[in-house]
This record gives structure tokens, C-alpha cells and sequence, in this order.
């Protein structure tokens, strides 16, 4: 073959080979044929819910196998044609192959990436919480910023975005705002956003137009569907009313129907004003509780809760996982992958894919070292 086209052969079965081992190729293969005989049982469908779930699994696992031997059985019959146009010197055909080629390269590396996403939650809808930290009005502009970041990304992919609480600030920006995702697998995307980010950029609100550097925190948990009991007594939570803010207009909220919920053992606090009835914001804020307190057990379970539990403690120099800086020179550098792109603006619009899926590699990376140590 032509060294492009060779190339990028030898890219393919690189990819492949690493979603067989993401998939963990022959337990997948197993647990399909599991799957297929259960769903086979005429008895299954007695219990619908514990059905839908098999049937969910089996439906995830069939698409990741059938998508690798597709991309294994496109790559050999590419190759052959390859093979025969040069043989007969068809130069256009051997350009229509690479093209084939480059687009089964992408296909792999997206099969790859999505192949990542294999935690318990990762398939789940999320809340997205956004928080300013010390600084005054340029850290809740800063925190509107990022608000919209994740509004755009989320958009880009065609998942559903909703306000669900919205706290603004004195001047401009917002403390604190919560948005709800909803679409495939948008847990699993989003959670690797968790931790503090830095923005360093000439203040729009200095007069003396000095650089200035503010800073958020981003926390993101599942929502969690009514199969999960999560025990919550009600002498451990306090709850509190209070008049929804908006930007005004005849449709204004303009009674004290949002509700802020805390969780006292955990020190947990969700907010909703979404919705004109207290008692429906009081149900959708238990809902956002029970994920919260779910999604701490699932940090417990897994091997970089240690990690993201330290970027946590502190909005403020030394915790942060991501920089942009706008000037003197623009950048937005990951501090976990070392992932860089150069366009800040566009990265501000929702261009996240690349960092979502450095961290992803990398957080999967250390769980399974860190499971093959503990197995030794």
C-alpha cells in the first residue's frame, strides 16, 4: 500500500486493539451471550424494570462488538481494494480508498473514546453545578462564563440543557447556577470537568485595564433514576424557601417558591426554582439531593476520588485542573493531561471534546493500574 494509506491501516488496528482491551474483549463477549439468552426467557419480562435494564446492557455491549468487528471487516476489504488499484495503477481508486480509510480512522477513535465510558453512572443524565469562587464581581463573571461553555458543549451535541437554579451577582455574572444535561452518556462526559478553573484576562471592570485572575469550581453529578434507594431522613435536612431570581418580564417568579435544600450530615446544599410550585421544586430539589448523595458514594468507589476530592477544598491557587488565559498570550492548558489549545474563544464556546477525552484516557488509565497493583 502507499505510505498514507499504510499509514493509516497501521492507525486503525492500533485503535482496535485498544477497544478490545478498553472492552475488555473476551468478558464482553461472554456477558453478551449471557445477555442474549436471558433476554431469550419468556419469564424476563415479569419484572419490566429489571427487563428494560438487561435489555439496556445488552443493547450498550451488542453496539461497542458489533462496532469493532464492523470497522475490522470495512479495514480488510479497504486494504484489498487498495491492493488491486495499485496493482492495476488506478490512482483515483487508491484516493477514493484513503479517503475510506480516513473516515474509519475517525470512526475508531471515537468508538475509542466512547469505549471509556463504562462507569456505573457514565450513562446517566447529570447536573452541572457552577460556583465563583473569592473575588468578587470577576469571579461571577467568570463562573458565567463557564456556565455558558457547558451550555454550548452540551448544545453541540444535541443534549437538552435546563436552568434549574440560578443565583446572580451584585455587579454582573452569577454565584452559583445549576444546569440539568440531558442526553447520552452526559455523566460520563461531564464528570471529568469536576475541580477548580483559572481565567487570567485584562479585567473588563478595571478601569486601569490591569490583568486579573479569578476563579470558579465546577462539581457534577448524576441524575439517578428511582431503582437507586438512597436513605435520607428528614431530621438531617434543612430546608429553606426563598423568592427565585430572574431576569423579570410578565412570567417572573415573583413568590417565594424556590427551595434550597441542605443535607446537615454532608454539608450538601441543592437548589431549585424552576417551577412556579413550591412542592414541585421541593420533589425535583430531592431529586438533585439523591444524586448528589449517590454520586459521593460513587467517588468513594473509585480509585481518583483522592484526587478529585483535593481539588475540591479550595477554589483558589493550587487546585485547579484547567487554565485560559486571555492575555498576555492565549491558552487554555489541562493540568492533568497537559492537553493545550491555542483558540481560548473557541474553547469558551463549547470545544471540549479533546480534554473530556485526554482526562477520560487518563482517568481509566489509573484505575486499571491502579486495580492490576492492588491484584498483585
Amino acid at each position: 500500500m502507499s505510505a498514507e494509506t499504510d499509514a493509516l491501516g497501521e492507525q486503525i488496528k492500533q485503535s482496535v486493539a485498544l477497544l478490545r482491551r478498553h472492552l475488555d474483549w473476551d468478558v464482553a463477549i461472554n456477558r453478551l451471550a449471557e445477555l442474549n439468552n436471558r433476554a431469550e426467557d419468556p419469564e424476563l419480562w415479569n419484572d419490566p424494570d429489571a427487563a428494560q435494564k438487561l435489555m439496556r446492557e445488552r443493547t450498550m455491549i451488542a453496539n461497542q462488538v458489533e462496532g469493532v468487528e464492523q470497522i475490522e471487516r470495512d479495514l480488510d476489504s479497504t486494504a484489498e481494494l487498495v491492493e488491486l488499484a495499485e496493482m492495476e495503477g488506478d490512482e483515483a481508486l487508491v484516493s477514493e480508498a484513503a479517503q475510506t480509510l480516513r473516515a474509519l480512522a475517525e470512526d475508531a477513535h471515537a468508538r475509542q473514546i466512547e469505549s471509556l465510558l463504562s462507569g456505573e453512572a457514565d450513562s446517566n443524565d447529570c447536573y452541572v453545578e457552577v460556583n465563583a469562587g473569592a473575588g468578587g464581581t470577576e469571579a461571577q463573571d467568570w463562573a458565567e462564563m463557564l456556565l455558558r461553555m457547558y451550555t454550548r458543549w452540551a448544545e453541540r451535541r444535541g443534549y437538552k440543557v435546563t436552568l434549574m437554579e440560578s443565583s446572580e451577582g451584585e455587579q454582573a455574572g452569577i454565584k452559583s447556577a445549576t444546569l440539568n444535561v440531558v442526553g447520552p452518556n452526559a455523566y460520563g462526559w461531564l464528570k471529568t470537568e469536576a475541580g477548580v478553573h483559572r481565567l487570567v484576562r485584562i479585567s473588563p471592570f478595571d478601569a486601569a485595564a490591569r490583568r486579573q485572575t479569578s476563579f470558579a469550581s465546577v462539581w457534577v453529578y448524576p441524575v439517578v433514576d428511582d431503582s437507586i434507594e438512597i436513605e435520607i431522613n428528614d431530621s438531617d435536612l434543612r430546608v429553606d424557601t426563598f423568592r427565585a431570581s430572574g431576569a423579570g418580564g410578565q412570567h417572573v417568579n415573583k413568590t417565594d417558591s424556590a427551595i434550597r435544600i441542605t443535607h446537615i450530615p454532608t454539608g450538601i446544599v441543592v437548589a431549585c426554582q424552576t417551577d412556579r410550585s413550591q412542592h414541585r421544586n421541593r420533589a425535583t430539589a430531592m431529586q438533585m439531593l439523591k444524586a448528589r448523595l449517590y454520586e459521593a458514594e460513587l467517588q468513594k468507589r473509585e480509585a481518583a476520588a483522592a484526587a478529585n476530592e483535593a481539588a475540591k477544598t479550595d477554589i483558589g491557587w493550587g487546585h485547579q485542573i484547567r487554565s485560559y488565559v486571555l492575555a498576555p498570550y492565549q491558552l487554555v492548558k489541562d493540568l492533568r493531561t497537559g492537553v493545550e489549545k491555542g483558540n481560548p474563544d473557541a474553547v469558551l464556546d463549547g470545544a471540549l471534546d479533546d480534554f473530556m477525552s485526554a482526562s477520560l484516557a487518563q482517568r481509566v488509565g489509573a484505575t486499571r493500574s491502579e486495580a492490576s497493583a492492588s491484584a498483585q
